[in-house]
């Protein structure tokens, strides 16, 4: 149905609906940098199948959401570092995606949320715990790592190996680039679908910068959270993380789940930091029982 916006104060948070009205509402929640363009279609598709209305939108600074350019320019990993706001706080982009629940209507509902997504969910069922149903965590680091204590969660080497990554400017460049950083994270027991890559590059590069705004991903980064801590959450939550992760280590998603009452922790063998088409039926399922999971709980 095309791009919507919703409000949050002066900042518009774009969203799209991509399908399976009068379903359950599921609410997508992208990684850092990236828009809604990098949510796979078919895994869209195997969602809706599964009984799910699903949306999309871009957190603030990416995709066709507000940009914050008159900023402080830092890079993500300086704005990891610091110590107060480069832009906004944390709690700023819990309050996006409610602002996205509101514009639909939509009282609560279960989220997905992928790597710096996966951490926003936990936040905003944190922040907004009457909003949430479930809570899935793909990739992610804990909410309770902020900063340096993150960094034991880290692979250095792929923050070294992305420093560095460069190509000159222009459609060409951007495609290098969004290519160059698919394969890197990318699983290796899976082929790499490149076409599946290029579409969603594409996409994004049409909407905004991407993964090539190093300034937008440290204000996104650098967005602290004064919040509450994990073991407070109550929203039932499985924590998906793929073994082979060129990112995170395995010790974030184990760190996330033991935090969190009642996790459900789930490896994914031989997958990287990307989803793999092999491997929608296995989320899909994870995210399906999840949902059932609450609707059996809060049942009289």
């Amino acid at each position: 149905m095309g791009t919507r916006y919703a409000p949050n104060g002066d900042v518009r948070i774009a969203y799209e609906d991509l399908g399976g009205a009068g379903g359950d509402p599921l609410l997508l929640v992208m990684g850092l940098g990236a828009s809604r363009a990098w949510w796979p279609a078919g895994f869209v598709s195997a969602l809706v199948e599964a009984g799910f209305h699903v949306v999309a939108y871009d957190q603030r600074d990416s995709g066709q959401s507000t940009h914050f350019t008159d900023a402080e320019k830092v890079s993500p990993f300086a704005g990891l570092l610091r110590r107060r706001p480069v832009a906004y706080t944390a709690e700023d982009m819990t309050d996006d995606a409610v602002a996205v629940l509101d514009a639909l209507g939509w009282g609560s509902a279960h989220l997905f949320g992928h790597s710096l997504g996966g951490l926003i969910t936990q936040r905003i069922a944190l922040r907004h715990p009457d909003r949430v149903r479930t809570i899935t965590v793909s990739a992610a680091m804990p909410s309770d790592a902020g900063g340096l204590a993150q960094l034991r969660h880290i692979r250095l080497g792929f923050v070294i190996w992305a420093a560095r990554l460069t190509a000159p400017e222009g459609p060409e460049g951007d495609l290098a680039v969004g290519l160059a950083m698919a394969r890197r994270i990318s699983s290796p027991g899976y082929p790499f679908d490149e076409s599946l890559a290029r579409a969603a590059i594409e996409r994004e590069t049409a909407m905004s910068r991407g993964i090539r705004d190093a300034a937008a991903m440290g204000r996104q980064t650098g967005a602290p959270w004064s919040g509450g801590r994990l073991a407070e959450l109550r929203v039932p939550t499985s924590v998906l993380y793929g073994e082979q992760d060129p990112i995170g280590r395995p010790s974030a998603a184990r760190a996330t789940a033991r935090a969190i009452p009642g996790a459900r922790l789930v490896p994914l063998p031989g997958v990287g930091h990307d989803l793999p088409r092999e491997i929608w039926p296995r989320i899909v399922d994870e995210v399906r029982t999840l949902a059932g999971r609450a609707g059996a709980e809060a049942a009289p």
